[in-house]
């Protein structure tokens, strides 16, 4: 909002393809911060404008990941202000706010993976993606056309309060650099996800979760899932150079690369 504000007032103005540039980019929007500020002084202002600007991301924190009633419910702003004066909660809004400040270098990474992601995938849907504070709940949210990163799940494998809840396997996901990894493995399973995955072997299922962490890797850059399921999908590429990314990520047979 300033920097719109400042670009109003000395009237400058991008050259059209420099507009396209910043339409194509991808950046974490900080929903988290008008939640906060709700949550933390109930300014009513700020909860205004997370249901004017944000009305499907309010609506899928309280009614999904808090689980607190419907929407429309005539006191549901009292219960959400409420769940969240309790102490712990309190703690994680303080930390999370603190800890993801400055959110750049994750904009950066998110942006050239996407980048990558619609190279190899040309005609994907890029979903908006936005951060949030839950309650220790889900990690990712994915919706209708949007990605939440609840930053309560990533604020370090050494944050005293996980110490409580969970393993140590589990924290050491819980991180920073997980974030955009998680994104994205996230969103293409709910884009390509198992058919009959109920009916399906462990060995599939498995596979087919190191096909889309495989396809990460391939976006971030680097290999940052290491699972025997990666390395069976990426020996199986290797042998097949004619595959694409977006063949891949449609298959579902997964006898030829057991």
């Amino acid at each position: 909002m300033m920097l719109l504000v400042i670009c109003s007032a000395c009237e400058w103005k991008l050259k059209p393809n420099e507009e396209d540039v910043l339409q194509q980019r991808v950046e974490i929007q900080r929903y988290d911060r008008l939640q906060s500020m709700y949550l933390t002084t109930a300014d009513f202002a700020a909860l205004q404008q997370m249901e004017t600007n944000y009305p499907m991301e309010t609506r899928a924190l309280i009614e999904n990941v808090l689980m607190l009633g419907a929407i429309d419910s005539p006191d549901i702003n009292k219960k959400f202000l409420a769940f969240y004066q309790d102490t712990t909660l309190q703690v994680i809004l303080s930390d999370a706010e603190a800890q993801y400040a400055n959110m750049d270098d994750l904009n950066k990474q998110l942006d050239e993976a996407v980048a990558r992601l619609k190279n190899d995938v040309p005609g994907i849907p890029i979903p908006r993606f936005y951060a949030q504070i839950g309650a220790l709940g889900q990690s990712i949210v994915v919706g209708d056309e949007s990605v939440g990163i609840s930053l309560d799940k990533y604020l370090g494998a050494d944050y005293p309060l996980y110490e409580k809840y969970y393993p140590e396997q589990t924290r050491s996901t819980m991180d920073r650099q997980h974030i955009v990894p998680d994104c994205l493995s996230f969103y293409l399973l709910s884009l390509y996800p198992l058919k009959d995955f109920e009916i399906r072997t462990q060995e599939d299922r498995d596979l087919h979760m190191g096909k889309v962490m495989w396809v990460c890797n391939r976006c971030i850059g680097k290999p940052f899932f290491k699972t025997p399921f990666v390395k069976a999908i990426d020996r199986f590429m290797t042998n097949n150079p004619g595959i694409t990314v977006e063949a891949l990520l449609k298959m579902t047979d997964y006898s030829q690369m057991h």
